[in-house]
């Protein structure tokens, strides 16, 4: 779904202590700032963002990285940490999925027509594209999902065991796109995988919030406490 790093994680950029430690936030190819080329959503689209992703913190010479995804974001930090684990120190991941449903398919079709989206949900992501690339990479997006169906849902079902970083999970309960059974699935299949999803509604954004700093960041500073710049948080989106 076309979003960026800047409209998502604007908060998070401007917080975390640039003394403690580096910060990228990266938008795949044909997104936010990674344009062009326009976007497109080949089978192995999410695989592509992973290598993509990674290919980026070699060229950065980072050696390792912790990751920050959230939604699509997350899908691809689990396929990188999976698939490059050698780069991966460690990961958070919320409202992500490993495959899709049939529920999962009504529920994009839904917000396929984004002149139906709310105008808080609508209006930042038409000033950074322009109605008309937001609108069409939104329709080409739910296009590019539904052809997981053809292979039985699985996106990166397969790759979860291999995933061998410290992970934490985390997930709304009140997640109007994302169903809890995904979550559930990440943790069940995820090693060492901790859960958090105690949201209340109203409240939501801000308890995420205040999860991930309470319990990332420390956990980063604990590790690596004699480093004087950290390794680089990567937020996938």
């Amino acid at each position: 779904m076309p979003r960026s790093g800047e409209t998502d994680f604007g908060p998070q950029l401007k917080s975390l202590s640039k003394k403690l430690f580096t910060v990228v936030a990266w938008d795949p190819r044909g997104y936010g700032h990674s344009r062009p080329p326009d976007r497109d959503f080949p089978v192995d689209f999410y695989e592509r963002d992973a290598k993509d992703a990674v290919d980026l913190m070699k060229a950065l010479n980072f050696k390792k990285v912790s990751l920050l995804g959230w939604s699509g974001g997350g899908l691809t930090a689990l396929i990188a940490a999976a698939k490059y684990p050698a780069h991966i120190s460690k990961m958070v991941i919320w409202g992500a999925i490993a495959y899709i449903t049939d529920e999962d398919q009504r529920i994009y079709e839904g917000i396929r027509d984004v002149s139906k989206w709310s105008e808080k949900a609508r209006k930042p992501l038409e000033a950074l594209y322009g109605y008309d690339y937001f609108a069409k990479t939104c329709a080409k997006w739910v296009d590019g999902m539904q052809q997981f169906k053809h292979l039985d849902g699985n996106i990166c079902r397969h790759l979860l065991p291999q995933v061998q970083c410290p992970t934490l999970i985390v997930h709304g309960e009140k997640d109007p796109l994302v169903p809890r059974f995904h979550a559930d699935f990440l943790h069940k299949h995820v090693r060492g995988s901790q859960e958090q999803a105690n949201h209340r509604q109203g409240l939501e954004l801000t308890v995420v919030r205040l999860d991930v700093h309470r319990r990332a960041l420390p956990w980063q500073v604990a590790s690596d406490a004699r480093r004087e710049t950290q390794p680089a948080f990567t937020f996938c989106k």
